[in-house]
This record gives structure tokens, C-alpha cells and sequence, in this order.
């Protein structure tokens, strides 16, 4: 991260500072840190934006993934793969020849684009508000869409987009992505995402 601190280290930075960074967290006072640019390549081409958090952001998104994931897990599309606990690729190409077994033929292949980067965040807040209700998890996390990027050596705000490399984003994602999945289903379409 932006910090330099490496996971190594944290367990002793804690060690010193995480009754501040406890009450911090509990007295809604706690703001992330920017995340920091990284780019990686695509494998068909291109490059992928990332933001890497700081290692203590990285716990605290973690810690926010593993309460909230089984508040809104249950309800997620049986269709839905990606980044969901016990789902995997390999369900998702099966899903896919049962669908094909069964007699449907018609494909179409759907990439989002930038889908990360362009998150609208005050839609994303409002389906995260559908089923969180405490006002300090839901600032925080909207602190965490904000805290901006860094890039070389300047911060950059976020206006819209949830930084890929964070460990709270895929749930994010997931959430988001939840009222297209039911729409699919509402319209009878077999799918996989």
C-alpha cells in the first residue's frame, strides 16, 4: 500500500496501535487510506487497473467481507460464481453443459467493461443500505469507494469505481450485480456469471 508497510509487519503494528485503530473504527472517525496504482496485463491484451490497499485496510476489508458475505450471500443468484464462497469456474462450466444438455442453444457472451472502474457508488450504497443497517459500516464502506488513488505521488478521488485489488470489492461487485442476475432469472434466461 501506500504505506509501505508489508503484511509481515502488521501483526506488530497492531500490536502497538490497535486499541487507537479500534476505537477509531467504533467512534466512525476511522478514514482509509488512498489505495495505491498498479497495473497488471491482461492475458488477451491490455492492462488492468488495481488499487492496492494498505495492509490494515486490507484487514479491516477483510473483516467487513467476512460479516457481511453471509448477510447477502444466501440471497445471490444460483447462477452467480464469481467470488462466492463454496462456487468456482469449474461449477460454472458445468452449469453451463447442463444448459446446453437440456437443449438451449443460443449463447451470448457478455463482457462488462471497466466494470470496476465505473461503479456508480451512491447505487451501490443504496443496495448495500437494502440489508446493512448500521450507519458506521455503511460510511465506512463508502469511505473505503472515496479514499481516492494514488498515483504517482498525487491523490486522485474516486467519483465513481471500486478499486480491483481490495478484498471487500468482489463482494461489492456481487451485490451490485445481484438486481441484473435476478432480472435474467425474472426474464427466464439460463445463465452464468
Amino acid at each position: 500500500g501506500v504505506d509501505g508497510m508489508t503484511v509481515h509487519q502488521l501483526a506488530d503494528h497492531l500490536k502497538q496501535h490497535w486499541p487507537t485503530l479500534r476505537e477509531r473504527l467504533l467512534a466512525d472517525a476511522y478514514h482509509p487510506s488512498p489505495v495505491r496504482a498498479a497495473t497488471i496485463p491482461k492475458p488477451k491484451g491490455g492492462v488492468r487497473q488495481l488499487g492496492i490497499p494498505t495492509v490494515t485496510d486490507r484487514l479491516i476489508q477483510q473483516a467487513l467481507s467476512q460479516v457481511l458475505m453471509p448477510v447477502f450471500d444466501p440471497g445471490f443468484s444460483a447462477s452467480s460464481y464469481g467470488y462466492r464462497p463454496k462456487h468456482s469456474a469449474k461449477q460454472a462450466v458445468s452449469a453451463m453443459k447442463a444448459h446446453v444438455t437440456a437443449g438451449h442453444r443460443w449463447v451470448v457472451d457478455l463482457d462488462l467493461k471497466a466494470f470496476f472502474d465505473r461503479v456508480n457508488h451512491d447505487l451501490l450504497m443504496a443496495r448495500v443500505a437494502r440489508r446493512v443497517d448500521d450507519k458506521r459500516v455503511l460510511r465506512l464502506i463508502r469511505r473505503y469507494l472515496e479514499a481516492g488513488m494514488l498515483q504517482h505521488g498525487l491523490p486522485t478521488p474516486r467519483r465513481q469505481g471500486t478499486p480491483q485489488g481490495g478484498p471487500l470489492s468482489p463482494l461489492l461487485a456481487n451485490i451490485l450485480l445481484d438486481d441484473l442476475d435476478k432480472e435474467l432469472e425474472r426474464r427466464g434466461h439460463r445463465f452464468c456469471r
